[in-house]
């Protein structure tokens, strides 16, 4: 049992040492978060290589070999094509989250069928007796050369321009994809009518792709992404500013708390999302468990209004996951010891502010109405 897990293991991490998949785990790693790469990677392997040990040495019977590497093969190339697109923002963290996995665990498994890894799964599986085993070491085999490929991408992420990684990507796919039609397309296919036809209008569709890309960043700047990350940057730092000076002080209320205090949460909880660029929360917190103590209700307003300007100029995202909406629940249980009804509607969540406390939401509201003058 161990035996297998062992050899299954240690054949796939050598046979993956230097090709395609960790070359092509290194790319996306220029692109993804490690974790997300990591993630789709498993997926992709797992379902590729449970497929080849639950059928055995019976899959090629089913489906032509050479029909799964041809599929493979065109499938590589429209990866290849679509890493030149211009990406578009998401209102959901949870969705843009979701993309990036989905796209590894797709590339990986399309890109081990009729390989060399699931065919050596196939053999191991029709050998062994224990099939589990198996297949968890050669899906660990393929974690672990790609991991070694995933952290060299990381770091060259942090150094190369997005758009070039972009161009990097897209040859990067095309080139394999293109090396698998041409091993195993029908020879009557192979001469140069065809070769030349097919590398001139795949060259003309990157050349365009490309520069329209590049065309796009002069213009803007930078990426829409990283356009929106700086901005929610700069959001988080002028609200942590605000909230810092709710604080009290251990001059006003002795030992700081830290993240026992619904304050001192609330800055070490924005000081981690502009530290780590993630700006939704994994959990929700419970406020109402943090200790909660006589704050100045007026700068308490103040950081309130700078949240609600922040919808009204950038949009409301609803999920409660999002940073400033975990800050803006943390400032209502201050004001009003409780959370307050919000469902999107600003001029509705007002009213209910007011409702809760007349006082408080006209002070809110002149609070905005002198932002948004401050901010034309």
């Amino acid at each position: 049992m161990i035996k297998e897990f062992i050899k299954a293991f240690f054949l796939i991490f050598a046979a993956e040492m230097g090709d395609k998949t960790q070359i092509i785990a290194m790319t996306f790693a220029t692109q993804y978060k490690v974790k997300e790469v990591l993630i789709g990677v498993f997926l992709g392997v797992f379902l590729n290589h449970g497929i080849a040990i639950l059928l055995g040495r019976y899959l090629s019977r089913l489906i032509p070999m050479d029909w799964i590497q041809m599929i493979a093969g065109f499938m590589f190339v429209i990866f290849g094509l679509l890493a030149l697109r211009e990406e578009e923002l998401e209102d959901n963290e949870g969705k843009k989250a979701f993309g990036p996995i989905i796209t590894v665990a797709l590339a990986f498994f399309v890109g081990e069928l009729g390989d060399k890894t699931q065919l050596t799964a196939m053999t191991l599986s029709a050998e062994g007796n224990h099939p589990l085993f198996i297949l968890l070491g050669t899906t660990l085999g393929m974690i672990g050369t790609s991991g070694l490929g995933i952290f060299v991408g990381s770091k060259l992420g942090e150094k190369i321009p997005d758009v070039f990684i972009k161009i990097i990507s897209s040859i990067v796919f095309v080139f394999f994809g293109t090396l698998k039609l041409y091993n195993w397309v029908p020879d009557r296919f192979i001469n140069i009518f065809y070769l030349s036809t097919y590398l001139l209008i795949i060259l003309s569709i990157q050349i365009m792709l490309s520069k329209r890309l590049m065309l796009t960043r002069e213009y803007l700047g930078y990426s829409p992404m990283k356009k929106a990350a700086a901005s929610l940057y700069i959001q988080t730092k002028m609200l942590n500013k605000a909230v810092d000076e709710i604080c009290l002080g251990e001059g006003s209320c002795g030992k700081c708390l830290g993240d026992n205090c619904i304050i001192g949460y609330t800055k070490n909880m924005l000081k981690n999302a502009r530290d780590k660029e993630e700006y939704y929360m994994e959990e929700l917190m419970d406020f109402s468990k943090l200790t909660n103590k006589d704050f100045p209700k007026e700068k308490v307003i103040e950081a309130l209004s700078l949240i609600v300007v922040d919808y009204i100029e950038y949009g409301i995202v609803e999920d409660e996951r999002f940073i400033i909406n975990q800050v803006r629940r943390s400032l209502e249980l201050i004001l009003f010891g409780r959370n307050i009804e919000f469902n999107g509607n600003l001029s509705k969540y007002i009213k209910n502010i007011e409702k809760a406390n007349n006082y408080i939401g006209n002070h809110l509201k002149d609070s905005i109405e002198r932002r948004l003058s401050d901010n034309s």
